[in-house]
């Protein structure tokens, strides 16, 4: 078992999981797992209730990262002040695309699925399944904005509000 990517990562530090967002680190445990000893972070989701014990060894591979930096973050509010890129492509399609998106776990195409799934109060109503993505996107962009900046939940739904609001503008 490789240990050369051990220190990236640290207890009590926040990290993105592609799958579930952003969780915390409470601490790197040894376990075994069919007769081998392996070493995992156990990574807490605050707002799912849920524990994930992720191997040392493969967490890079997983796709597992750091937060964001403040300029990415910046980038990707701006990237919601641009006009929605929809495509013509049949519902279906779209949204498998949207749901690689916002499992990828890449903070760029989070914001890019928010701008394009957003509607202000004039436009047409959302489909149930339209809402359920930009929420899910919305809830992964606002979380990495709130680790990032320091912020409580509320905080960043209202930073990133007020970038979508000022689109509309």
């Amino acid at each position: 078992m490789s240990r050369g990517k051990k220190n990236e990562f640290h207890p009590d530090e926040f990290v993105v999981y592609p799958a579930h967002g952003v969780g915390r680190i409470i601490s790197i445990d040894e376990q075994e797992v069919a007769g081998l000893r392996l070493e995992m972070f156990v990574i807490s989701f605050e707002k799912d209730k849920m524990t994930l014990r992720v191997p040392t060894a493969r967490a890079s591979e997983i796709g597992m990262r750091s937060l964001a930096s403040p300029d990415l973050v910046n980038r990707a509010l701006e990237t919601l002040k641009g006009k929605a890129r929809v495509k013509r492509a049949m519902w279906s399609r779209r949204a498998q695309e949207y749901e690689q998106k916002i499992n990828s776990g890449d903070l760029l195409s989070i914001a890019e699925v928010v701008r394009d799934l957003h509607r202000s109060d004039d436009q047409r109503e959302q489909s149930y399944s339209e809402r359920q993505l930009y929420e899910a996107a919305l809830d992964r962009l606002t979380r990495e904005v709130a680790a990032v900046d320091g912020l409580d939940v509320a905080g960043a739904q209202r930073r990133v509000g007020e970038v979508l609001t000022s689109r509309a503008a």
